[in-house]
């Protein structure tokens, strides 16, 4: 077993600075992108109605994930997340596999989102490459993440409420044009294999919420301000999703925000930029706001994605389940300086590959296995730790937790028998990773605490 006595010192210096109303912004920040790009590609696969079936199910699942996360995000306030807790519940096998699906959801989230704020950056500058304003985003958000996590946290908090005055502005511009015929074109095009085919963009909505139990340990008051972070965010988030789907699709029908053109070809990263200018046009002041604080919103979720992948890669070298220089603190900053650029440079590969829509799967297929691991840790822990202090418990018990471990469990084999392709990659990094821990990791780095 390892000795602790070190890591206690050493997490220590992760600043308790976070304050209710910055967790709220980080929480709803995560996520935030979701509602401006890559959900509208779940309406190519499912229509108006598939994916609106596939978002209601998300929904669901998202509502007894969180309150069930939050209970081990209180009971562990540890930076590793859901790697901490599987770790406690089921021991290191189990605990690196979480790990390692926690990491590739972080961090291939952003590069899809990175595609996003260059999608909208270039209808302003359509000379500059999608990919410079990408990479260009990638070097200045993990520069001010490595410079401190409450500078950090307190950029986040202002972009958010932007971003989340930006969507109420948008319906309240695009409502009074809602049509119910625009919203019955084509909504059932490939009919329940639709419903399948759209899960992972239904997911995009919301995914990443899960990133506030990563910062848990530089909450002021872990076991208060996380459950009422996850509450708040989650609230919020139910009602953008749903503003921003009636509102975008009943303007003109999905092909009008899915297609560049309105009716086929190559896909979009900016539908709401194409509802709105259905209505204003494409030179109005309100397109280029939406424009401008549109891209506010995916900062949002780039920056605050990064933040939490850098805590979750710091936890995995600091437990010693990784190269140990990924859990080293800047000597001046003290944040995660080299989990963040490790990271940084696995995002910018996946980003060179220029495919949202298979990035946003993978990072989905690792959402996942994180939340199927975690229900499963929650009722393990439930069993055999009664006694672990719990300032939060699920409402619900254990019908919430089970809830959601049946709907992540049967959302990850029907994307993953839907991508086939994309899972044995997502699989093979597992596999190999795997292999790795157990060929280089010695056995006295296992812990137990």
């Amino acid at each position: 077993m390892q000795d602790n006595s070190s890591e206690s010192d050493n997490q220590a210096h992760l600043k308790k600075v976070l304050s209710p109303l910055m967790l709220w912004g980080l929480g709803v920040g995560y996520v935030i992108s979701g509602m401006y790009f890559g959900w509208n590609l779940g309406l190519k696969e499912g229509g108006t109605l598939g994916l609106a079936i596939a978002t209601g199910i998300v929904i669901v699942l998202y509502a007894c994930f969180s309150f069930s996360y939050a209970e081990l995000a209180c009971a562990i306030p540890k930076a590793g997340g859901v790697f901490d807790y599987a770790n406690k519940a089921f021991g290191d096998h189990v605990g690196f596999i979480a790990g390692i699906a926690q990491m590739i959801e972080f961090i291939f989230a952003p590069p899809a989102i990175a595609f996003g704020i260059g999608a909208y950056f270039n209808l302003f500058f359509p000379d500059i490459p999608i990919l410079w304003i990408s990479l260009a985003a990638y070097f200045v958000f993990t520069a001010l993440n490595i410079y401190g996590v409450k500078a950090a946290a307190t950029f986040e908090l202002w972009i958010t409420i932007i971003a989340v005055v930006e969507i109420l502005i948008f319906a309240g511009v695009t409502l009074p044009h809602f049509k119910w015929a625009n919203m019955q074109q084509n909504a059932w095009p490939n009919g329940w294999f639709g419903v399948i085919a759209a899960l992972p963009f239904a997911i995009w909505f919301f995914l990443g919420i899960e990133g506030l139990a990563n910062v848990a340990e530089e909450a002021k008051n872990p076991q208060k301000d996380i459950q009422r972070g996850f509450g708040s965010a989650l609230f919020t988030l139910v009602i953008l999703c749903v503003l921003v789907f009636v509102a975008a699709i009943g303007v003109g029908g999905w092909e009008a925000i899915v297609f560049k053109n309105g009716l086929s070809g190559e896909t979009s990263d900016s539908p709401l930029p194409l509802a709105m200018g259905q209505i204003v046009g494409a030179n109005s002041l309100l397109f280029h706001l939406l424009l401008t604080v549109g891209l506010f919103g995916l900062i949002a979720s780039f920056h605050g994605l990064i933040l939490a992948a850098g805590r979750s890669t710091y936890e995995f070298g600091f437990k010693g389940f990784a190269p140990r220089f990924l859990g080293k603190l800047h000597p001046t900053f003290l944040t995660p300086t080299n989990a963040l650029l490790f990271n940084m440079g696995i995002g910018i590969l996946a980003l060179l590959t220029n495919k949202t829509a298979e990035i946003i799967t993978i990072s989905v297929m690792g959402a996942l296995t994180l939340y199927f691991i975690a229900m499963l840790s929650l009722l393990r822990l439930r069993k055999n730790a009664p006694d672990l202090p719990r300032p939060f418990s699920v409402p619900g018990y254990p019908l919430t937790p089970i809830m959601a471990l049946l709907i992540s469990g049967a959302s990850l084999v029907l994307i993953a028998y839907n991508n086939s392709n994309l899972f044995f990659i997502y699989a093979g990094i597992i596999l190999i990773c795997f292999l790795l821990f157990k060929l280089f990791v010695p056995k006295n780095l296992f812990y137990d605490d």
